[in-house]
């Protein structure tokens, strides 16, 4: 919704207005992030379905315009791959773009600019509009112009790690505190945690070619629920000795039902 909506929170006569306003406002809020959730997990699954490419070009006739950037945040931080996310109308298409560093997405953007409406951004996040009709000769150029510009590059993520945490110190409290740092997404990453010698009380693979897992952690007593997306391979090689595991926290939702577990990013033998 359009920002008015904050603006008019502020400007509110008085609390009892405020408090509707703002009643609203979470409505929304909390209504949007469910949508980049849910259109996160599709968009995840498309990619691992056609491999990991130098880019990632995701199309979706359904996916609301005002969570594409999101998307594409996530996306990019995940597979630490240059993501565009769009918008596909029967005429016109819209889209997002998020990338990592030393790949100027503005740039390759540019130089596809003759099949563009309008575009802008910064090497880091951009945008643009075009008609349907031109997205398939886009996609094209912009994955040459992506592999070649990420040939000089190495692209092996950094994980920047804000906290050591034991799976005890974990919980509804610590996961609302860090939803008051929201909205996440380019320069405001969703905090990442590492928890030391955990132990693998059960796991099982998913997905329908066994890409990702589905565990639950143990430490000090205390038990969680993870996934390891697109992991399920180098993980088995080392399970079930006890793990370092680097995660954030993520709300789950099925049938109705929310849940915390670790979302784990990276991981690695315990020493």
């Amino acid at each position: 919704n359009h920002a008015i909506a904050s603006y008019n929170l502020l400007m509110a006569a008085t609390a009892e207005e405020a408090m509707v306003l703002a009643a609203e406002l979470e409505a929304q809020n909390a209504e949007r992030q469910r949508l980049t959730v849910m259109y996160v997990v599709m968009a995840r699954e498309k990619v691992l379905s056609e491999h990991i490419k130098p880019l990632l070009f995701i199309e979706d006739e359904e996916c609301p315009q005002g969570i594409l950037g999101l998307v594409a945040g996530r996306l990019s931080d995940e597979f630490y791959r240059p993501s565009i996310v769009v918008h596909r109308g029967e005429d016109m298409a819209i889209a997002s773009c998020r990338s990592i560093p030393g790949f100027n997405i503005t740039e390759a953007i540019d130089r596809c600019g003759h099949l563009l409406c309008h575009y802008g951004g910064h090497a880091q996040a951009a945008g643009f509009s075009l008609k349907s009709k031109d997205l398939p000769q886009l996609s094209m150029m912009l994955a040459e112009i992506t592999a070649q510009g990420l040939k000089s590059l190495d692209i092996q993520p950094v994980l920047h790690i804000d906290a050591e945490a034991r799976l005890r110190e974990l919980g509804g409290g610590l996961f609302q505190m860090l939803q008051s740092l929201a909205p996440f997404g380019e320069g405001n990453r969703p905090p990442l945690f590492v928890s030391r010698c955990v132990t693998v009380a059960d796991y099982r693979t998913i997905g329908a070619s066994g890409d990702h897992l589905k565990l639950r952690l143990t430490q000090g007593g205390v038990t969680w629920e993870a996934m390891a997306f697109r992991q399920a391979e180098e993980m088995n090689k080392i399970l079930p000795d006890p793990l370092d595991v680097v995660y954030n926290l993520e709300l789950d939702r099925y049938n109705g039902r929310e849940t915390l577990r670790l979302n784990i990013v990276d991981f690695a033998p315990s020493i």
